[in-house]
């Protein structure tokens, strides 16, 4: 099949266009293992939570975190260490969801006094009428998770995916 000369230059634009996203992407894949097996300590770890709520995602989600936490710093005790939830999950941390979701909301304040922002994205809330007033205080909302995420990389922190 011949592509016209515009649909190729459109292709091309469009794929440049993306460049920057897989660059982003490619920063990603380390695993805890990979971490633990560094002899220097790491700038810092960034975990992205982006899953469902209607699961039990997110309760499993921030144990794993933790569990890492715990391991992470035992080895690197100065390591800095961020949260990052984006996806539906993030849901079940709204003030009204505080009982409903008593684990979640547990682990998270953990976390927090443990000196480890939870961000949740207030963009992906917005389309579904939340706002950044309905999560709780221990919560810290941010206008775009992908973008909170990025910044994090910037300063040097690792992203670590928790699926």
């Amino acid at each position: 099949m011949k592509l016209s000369l515009s649909f190729k230059n459109a292709l091309i634009i469009g794929m440049l266009g993306l460049m920057p996203f897989m660059a982003f992407a490619t920063n990603e894949g380390k695993t805890i293992a990979d971490l633990l097996s560094q002899s220097e300590t790491p700038d810092g770890v960034v975990f992205e939570l982006i899953g469902s709520e209607k699961s039990d995602y997110l309760p499993k989600a921030l144990k794993k975190i933790e569990d890492y936490k715990k391991q992470l710093q035992a080895k690197f005790p100065t390591l800095e260490i961020a949260v990052v939830s984006h996806g539906a999950e993030q849901f079940n941390l709204t003030s009204k969801n505080k009982d409903k979701e008593k684990e979640s909301h547990t682990s998270v304040q953990r976390l927090v006094e443990a000196d480890v922002p939870v961000h949740i994205c207030e963009t992906h809330a917005s389309w579904r009428g939340v706002k950044a007033e309905d999560f709780p205080e221990y919560i810290t909302p941010t206008s775009q998770g992908p973008t909170q995420i990025k910044s994090y990389q910037e300063m040097g922190y690792t992203l670590v995916v928790i699926e």
